[in-house]
Order: C-alpha cells, then structure tokens, then sequence
C-alpha cells in the first residue's frame, strides 16, 4: 500500500454479528463497554456428537472440552425471498454466505448506500473466510445436490455477495486462516488505490460448520480447559472458538466527503507477511511479526508513540500471547513524555477466536472505541502474564472502560492478526473525532433487519 496518504482509504460503514445476541453496532458496543461475557453453549441444532466431544478428556492424550464457545443466535436464521434466493438453495449455501449478505446490506446502510441500487460503480468485494465443512459431503446424493457447488465454494463467500448485490468489481475470498480479515481489508484498499476498484466492501464470516477445530485443538491441549479465552493472562489455558461476522465499506476520502459520508477512520497503513522457514507453520514468529509492524507505522507515516490503543491477537494460548507481546514491545512500547503507554486488548476475551473473522471484530472494536472516545477493556486482564517484563515494555492491558483523548482531533490505533498458515497482518488506523452524535444511525435500521428473521434454516 502507498505511503502517500493524501487521499488515504476510509470506513465509512460497517455492520456486525457477533455471539451473545449481537446484531447492531450498539449492540456490540454495549457488550465491549459493559465487558460482558458473549460465550454460550455448543449449538444444540447442528447434529454435532456432542457426547463423543465432550468426553474426549477421558482418552489419554486429549485436553478437556468444555462446553462453551461463541457462537451466533441467528446462524441459522435467513429469508431467501429477501435475497431473491430460492428456500431450497438457501439451505444449500453454507451460512456464511447467508450471514455475510445480511450483514454487508446493514453496513451499506450503515454507510447510507441504497443496498438495491448502487449505479454504476465498479465495486470490489474483499471476505476472509475458511472452510468450516458445512453440509453433507459432495458425492452424497441429497434434495440439494445440484445446489451444492455455489453453496458449498468457499469463494462463493464473496461472489454471493457480488451476484445479490451487483457488484462488478474485483470479488476475492481470502484464507489465510485467523489473519483473513485483516488481509482481505489490505487488499481490498491497495484494490481502491490501484484503480481496480472504485470502492470496495471488504470483511470476514466465521460460521463454524462442524466441531473439527475443537477436535483439533483438544487433541493439542490448546483448548481453554475452563471454557474462557484470557488473552495475555497469567492463567490463560488456551484458545476458545468462537464465531461471527463483520463487513466494512471503503472508499477514498475524497469520495467520503464529496458523498457526504461519515468517516469512522483512516487506513493509513495495513500490511501482510508470512514467517516463512524455520519453525513449523503454527507456530508464530516474533521477529516476522515486529518486521511487518514496522513496516506497517512506516507505510501510515504516524510515530508509533501516537498509537493510544492496541488490538491484538491475543489468542490465550501459552506460546502464541508471549511471541506477539514481545513484537508490539519491541515496536511500540518503551518510555513515553507523559509516562504512559498503549492500551492493549484483545475482544476474544468477550466472544473467543472468530478465526477468519477474529481480525476483523478487533477493527470494528477499534472505530467504536474512537466514536465514544472510550477504549473498551478487556476480561481477566487483572493478572497479566508474567513471561514478558510489562514495566519495561510500557504496554498495559486495557482492564476498565477508559476515556481515550484525542490527538489534535485524532485518535491512533494499531490492529494486528496471524493465523496457523503462517500468515501475519496489521493495520494502523486514524478516526477524527465524529461531529455528530454517536451512533447516529448505525444500529442498522429499514429493510435488512427483516432478513434477520426467515424460517431457513441450516
């Protein structure tokens, strides 16, 4: 991406769907705010053996698997006739296409774009997300075969939303496992600034098909054995998957301002890399993660001493938390004029590991932190991990609702994202100080909240 942020890309709409009932920005403000507990049981609707999953400790080998995760109240909820879609196909598409197309109507809503018309514009589509098996095998015969190829694709992610929408730009589904969403609104924006794209929805959905990543991850022992995600705790256990989906509208400032557009924030730089030889792919890289940091401050031009508020990884786990806390030290951490340091979080505490999805609930997080002016904290942040020297770091965990003073008119923040492929990717944000009323107008009113409540279901 350019350095040249004379015309940087902005949000100017967004929409949310995260466990614990979560449907509306306020909603998902309100849950951060209150630091509130989002993780419920498994699903009891999918035809998961959960006797067999559940009791996987007792095999000599296996972590414990408790009963919890996040996981989204409406997974299976959609209204195809909404969409122009047929109730048989509906059933066919994996539900992340289903979710995703509610959502990216509610942020071009957000965004005060008529969703049913959107003239002429080349516009691009950017999705992270990862195969989740959802639905019976290809080669078995059922009263959906025929549908299953658009509904089974994980492209198809993307291109559903191109071909309901009628977006006839670029249309990308990006895997690269946990950093998906941060590398889709990467491309995404460099799309914008290369001229491929004139503007560009670019997000991520997590809808978990089947429990094979609990299965995985149980036979790791890199599950969370009291059912909590604690990112960067002493007593943190491990990971805690969990689901959701988000979708951001970018475009050009000039063409924000020219339209009238609220501008949440700037992306004044994103970056991705991989940590290429020597470990094994899972295992993440503290010095492959500092170097795309770097890079990423020097591509947004912003000192990395502005950056007020940190919205890591911070998966619980015990090697991963350790290898990135010490990448953001090395980058922004270190004595500062007024004494204090970066406020560093991580929203898996609320909902666990949205995987695809996880980077992308993490930036939505940050543009409503800049909205209130208040950095939302994050859970069982009172006993932090012991295995970095926090006081010569100068990061602190966010631990309480904090006011967030602006920087002449601006606030500064950093998001970053790696997955088990090896992939890394951040981004350094600037949100201006909104004139107009928080929120106003972005709980998702009009039409979209209709397809919130069909009778197909998964």
């Amino acid at each position: 991406m350019s350095t040249n942020n004379d015309d940087p890309i902005v949000i100017t709409g967004m929409a949310v769907e995260a466990p614990g009932g979560v449907e509306t920005l306020a909603d998902y403000w309100a849950a951060l705010a209150e630091s509130r507990d989002l993780l419920g049981p498994f699903p009891r609707d999918r035809g998961w053996p959960l006797e067999r999953l559940l009791s996987l400790s007792e095999t000599e080998g296996w972590g414990m698997v408790r009963d919890s995760g996040g996981f989204l109240d409406g997974a299976a909820d959609f209204d195809p006739q909404f969409f122009g879609i047929t109730p048989r196909e509906a059933v066919a598409m994996d539900p992340q296409q289903r979710v995703a197309l509610r959502v990216a109507w509610r942020a071009l809503e957000n965004a005060g774009i008529n969703p049913s018309d959107l003239g002429d514009d080349e516009i691009g589509c950017y999705m992270g997300a990862s195969n989740t098996e959802y639905g019976p095998h290809g080669a078995e015969v059922n009263d959906y075969t025929g549908y299953r190829a658009g509904g089974a694709a994980l492209g198809a992610v993307a291109g559903r939303l191109s071909n309901v929408l009628g977006l006839n730009g670029p249309s990308v589904v990006v895997d690269v496992a946990c950093a998906s969403s941060l590398a889709a609104v990467h491309m995404a924006a460099s799309a914008i600034r290369n001229g491929e794209c004139d503007w560009a929805l670019a997000g991520a959905a997590c809808v978990i098909g089947s429990p094979g990543a609990f299965f995985e991850f149980s036979k790791n022992n890199a599950l969370a054995a009291d059912g909590q995600c604690k990112p960067y705790a002493e007593d943190a256990q491990g990971t805690l998957w969990g689901e959701g989906v988000g979708v951001l509208v970018l475009e050009r400032e000039s063409r924000a301002r020219e339209l009238g557009h609220r501008i949440y924030g700037r992306l004044l730089g994103s970056r991705i890399n991989h940590n290429g030889k020597g470990a094994p792919i899972a295992v993440p890289s503290t010095e492959a993660q500092e170097r795309l940091m770097r890079a990423t401050v020097a591509a947004s031009g912003v000192a990395p001493e502005l950056i007020d508020m940190i919205e890591g990884h911070g998966t619980g786990t015990a090697v991963g938390d350790p290898l990135e806390l010490t990448a953001l030290q090395q980058v922004y951490g270190g004595p500062r004029p007024d004494g204090s340091g970066p406020l560093l979080g991580s929203v898996k505490s609320n909902l666990g590991h949205a995987q695809a999805a996880a980077g992308l609930l993490g930036l939505i997080k940050v543009l409503l932190s800049g909205v209130h002016g208040q950095i939302a904290p994050t859970r069982h942040a009172a006993n932090p991990t012991t295995r970095v020297d926090w006081n010569a770091s100068g990061l602190r965990l966010a631990s309480e609702l904090r006011d967030w003073a602006p920087r002449d008119g601006v606030r500064y923040a950093a998001v970053s994202s790696f997955g088990v492929s090896g992939t890394n990717a951040h981004a350094v944000l600037a949100m201006p100080v909104l004139q107009e009323p928080a929120l106003a107008g972005a709980t998702s009113g009009g039409a979209a909240e209709s397809s919130a409540e069909g009778n197909t279901h998964a």
